[in-house]
């Protein structure tokens, strides 16, 4: 073979290496994981019909390593049909198992180890439609706590939901699991002393998802930490449905959370959700370690409105900068109150209202939209300082901004 030949074959190898890294790689760029403290496994490889693994299993992955806290790794198991022998996680190499599954029965051993990793304190989370799975398996109906579909009804357990302030059972006769229309939901905090949900608002919106209701099993050890309405408008149940929850199984300790709906290519609006992104991050903490230490960012969504998050994690002071700059009259304000929001809730040390005062000064020096510097006048005049004056001083010869540059001025101190 002519040297020229060698070269190209050599490259063309190369280039398939590089083309199949990048293709079979869901680590978030720039971020080193290797030595992150909780090491933790997603288990998928088959789903129902209606959910999508190959979408949600990446997802998950991406919201945990952009915490700095979490190295996942994935155990996938043969395709539905196949000789599921060989599947043999070895759950015990981790702080934390996250079941993305709903599919064949495993192999005896691998049922024996799973149980016995959570009896002697392994982690798990259950994401959405992993509580339809192994309808059969004892141990593992009491360690999700409640479940549906695949033939549950009450043999399977009592029906578990809220009302007027308690957790209300039900052994009335009837299939498990149900959902209405893929609709926003108002999540109900209903444990604030929880580590999980300490810190967060009494109730908040979460995106466009599948709530689950008519959920049923053991309920054994499940403490409810958040509920959401399943209105019968929409094909719910007309019942506060648990949404988050929490089960001691021995030594281990369940996170189990009914969002994060996947099916199709997306955008999926319910993983984007920073209700979503932020319990799920902390509750994988808990489950692991027993402990949250993982902070509620500050624009965590309220009772009036959802929050999402395209990459899955807020935006940078840089990028939504960048963001700001574009506003106009009429477009929605959701940038500019993250910027007053983060200034609030942040420390207000000195160094940190300098950073933010630089931001806004940047943005009155740019080509940024009169529209976008007249409301930074706004933020400036509760925030800024001497610093500020300059660019307002300039900003008063614009006359379409004058004004609010001299709102801005004369409520600076000095």
């Amino acid at each position: 073979m002519k040297r020229k030949n060698i070269l190209q074959v050599i490259a063309l190898i190369l280039f398939a290496v590089t083309l199949f890294t990048s293709c079979t790689s869901n680590k978030p760029e720039n971020l080193n994981v290797e030595n992150a403290r909780i090491k933790a496994l997603i288990v998928n490889g088959q789903m129902n019909a209606s959910h999508d693994d190959k979408e949600s299993s990446p997802i998950i992955e991406k919201i945990l390593e952009l915490t700095g806290e979490f190295n996942v790794e994935v155990a996938t198991s043969p395709a539905k049909g196949n000789d599921m022998s060989t599947f043999k996680p070895q759950f015990s190499d981790y702080d934390v198992v996250i079941i993305d599954y709903d599919g064949d029965e495993w192999p005896a051993e691998t049922k024996t180890n799973f149980v016995d990793y959570v009896k002697n304190g392994g982690g798990v989370v259950i994401v959405h439609s992993s509580d339809n799975a192994f309808p059969n398996w004892v141990e593992y109906n009491e360690m999700i706590g409640l479940g549906g579909w695949n033939g549950r009804n009450e043999k399977s357990g009592d029906y578990v939901y809220w009302e007027k302030g308690k957790v209300v059972r039900s052994d009335t006769i009837g299939t498990g699991g149900s959902h209405g229309q893929q609709v926003p939901v108002l999540v109900q905090t209903r444990n604030l002393e929880h580590q999980i949900m300490k810190g967060l608002p009494t109730s908040w919106m979460h995106g466009q998802d599948e709530l689950y209701g008519n959920l049923r099993g053991p309920g054994k050890n499940v403490n409810i930490l958040a509920t959401a309405f399943s209105d019968p408008k929409t094909n719910g149940t007309g019942k506060n449905e648990p949404v988050l929850f929490t089960i001691k199984y021995g030594e281990g300790r369940v996170f189990h959370t009914v969002l994060g709906h996947v099916n199709g290519n997306g955008p999926h609006i319910q993983m984007q959700c920073a209700g979503f992104i932020t319990t799920l991050q902390r509750g994988a903490e808990w489950a692991a370690t027993g402990e949250v230490t993982l902070p509620i960012p500050a624009e965590f969504p309220n009772y009036a409105s959802w929050i999402l998050w395209e990459n899955f994690q807020p935006l940078t002071l840089e990028q939504l900068v960048a963001e700001i700059k574009d506003y106009e009259l009429g477009d929605s304000r959701e940038h500019l109150s993250a910027l007053s929001v983060r200034i609030r809730k942040s420390d207000q040390k000195p160094k940190t209202l300098k950073m933010y005062e630089k931001a806004m000064i940047e943005i009155l020096e740019s080509d940024a939209n009169d529209d976008a510097k007249k409301q930074i006048c706004r933020e400036l005049g509760i925030w800024g300082t001497k610093s500020a004056v300059p660019a307002l001083e300039k900003l008063k010869l614009n006359k379409d901004c004058n004004e609010m540059a001299e709102y801005a001025l004369e409520r600076i101190q000095g």
